[in-house]
Parts: C-alpha cells; structure tokens; sequence
C-alpha cells in the first residue's frame, strides 16, 4: 500500500450539465450489504414533522420498521459534495511496483445539502457528522498564509510595557 497513488477527476461536475444530486443525499445509521440500482423512493418517504430543534428542521421515516429522526443541511460555505465511482487505468511507466494499474476516481454527481438520520434521537447540533464540520474551520486557520503583520503582531503580544 505504499506509495500508491490516484487521481480524482472532477471535470464533468464543474459543467452545468452535470447530475446535481442536491436534497436526494441521504446518510443513514445503519449497513445494507447491497450496491445496485434499488426503488428506494417507493418506501422511504421523509416527512416533516413541524418540529424543530437547535434551529434544525425535523423530518421523520421508517426504514426496514424502523422510525428514523433526520433533518437536512447545507454543506458549509465554500464546499461541495461528490459522488465518486473509481475506474481503473494503466499507468505509462513499467517500472511502477504495483503491477502497472493505479486508482482513478471520478465524480459522477454533485450535491449541496445532506439528510442525516438518527434511530432513537432528535437530531442536534451536538451529532457527530454536524460537530465534524467545525473541522473546517480548524483546517482554514491552519492551513493560512502567514503575513509579515501576522508574525509582528504576535511578537507584541509577548512584550511587556514598561515605565
């Protein structure tokens, strides 16, 4: 596994033409062991249910009997969601250790917003996949230049005043 590479291509979404998947994107709290085209949209059927908590919209579904609590957000300012497939493609060089292949992905769709689902619980700020986006910040201020008015700025705050 090392050393292996890949590249994801992301040219067909810039396009207006391509697939926008926005409001359809659901993440639910459980595993199905199936990938294939399915008729999901005949008996999952969100509804709202006037109810709202930490500023969020509560919808409600059943899946499998199941009551599940869900509500949808935008993803934060500045990002977007995929939906990646990979596709396998010959590298060039025959030197390469991992028998001439390497993984190529590409975006076959985008989206803006995601539902996200609970079994037993309303949903709220403090879930899990909702906490993770203040990452995002994090990631902002850690990854910023740092300017010449930055570094000076920072050293004054360690000087101490004297008379």
């Amino acid at each position: 596994m090392n050393g292996e590479t890949g590249t994801v291509d992301l040219s067909d979404v810039k396009s207006s033409s391509a697939v926008d998947l926005t409001d359809q994107i659901h993440q639910l709290p459980c595993c199905i062991k199936y990938n294939g085209p399915s008729p999901v949209s005949h008996y999952f059927k969100p509804k709202p249910t006037g109810v709202e908590v930490d500023g969020l919209e509560v919808k409600e579904a059943h899946f499998r009997g199941r009551k599940l609590q869900g509500t949808t957000v935008s993803l934060p300012h500045g990002y977007s969601g995929f939906v990646i497939g990979k596709k396998t493609i010959a590298k060039r060089k025959a030197s390469d250790t991992n028998g001439g292949m390497t993984d190529s992905w590409q975006a076959n769709a985008k989206f803006q917003n995601i539902t996200l689902w609970n079994h037993d619980n309303l949903p709220s700020k403090e879930d899990a996949f909702l906490r993770a986006f203040h990452w995002f910040d994090v990631a902002k201020a850690l990854h910023k230049p740092v300017t010449a008015d930055d570094m000076e700025s920072a050293s004054n705050l360690g000087a101490t005043v004297t008379d």
